[in-house]
């Protein structure tokens, strides 16, 4: 099984504020959706509920979460931690699992994933969530596709691929 981060970063590391995101990039959205359904993905409770406790469609939705979340369903299950997590996911047998966010999953995650993939927003932001640095003793940039400004995106991005070194 192959362990993803998938997140939309700034080039100071920003990925949200206000438990939102700050840009809105059509053809990310729509990437993210595409490689991720049919998939397990694993978030943290701020993310859950950034998304209105609404389940991604057509992915097993697994919440880390230290509270007691009783609305469970066929889509949403809620662990502790994230060994939890993997091991829920590792039981529904898919090849790839991503780690969705928020900012605190990320900085747990990073050392244990096999690839970040990762959408480059190429301009600064304030917010008040960080990504973790991106150690190049670590990680080798395998691939990076760059788009650039359109009447559909405000700002230049490149979808990044990094892989374990």
């Amino acid at each position: 099984m192959e362990l993803i981060i998938i997140v939309a970063i700034a080039q100071n590391h920003v990925i949200g504020k206000d438990n939102d995101l700050i840009w809105h990039l059509p053809d990310d959205l729509k990437r993210f959706k595409k490689i991720t359904t049919g998939y397990s993905v694993i978030m943290g409770r701020k993310t859950f509920d950034s998304m209105n406790q609404k389940p991604l469609p057509k992915r097993e939705n697994i919440v880390i979460s230290s509270q007691n979340l009783i609305h469970e369903s066929d889509s949403v299950f809620f662990v502790k931690n994230l060994e939890q997590a993997i091991n829920q996911a590792k039981s529904f047998g898919k090849e790839k699992v991503y780690i969705i966010g928020g900012g605190q999953l990320y900085k747990t995650a990073i050392d244990i994933v096999d690839r970040l993939d990762i959408t480059k927003v190429y301009q600064n932001f304030s917010g008040d969530v960080f990504f973790p640095e991106i150690n190049p003793k670590k990680w080798k940039l395998e691939s990076e596709e760059k788009h650039e400004v359109d009447e559909n995106h405000a700002y230049a991005f490149g979808f990044c691929i990094y892989k374990r070194i």
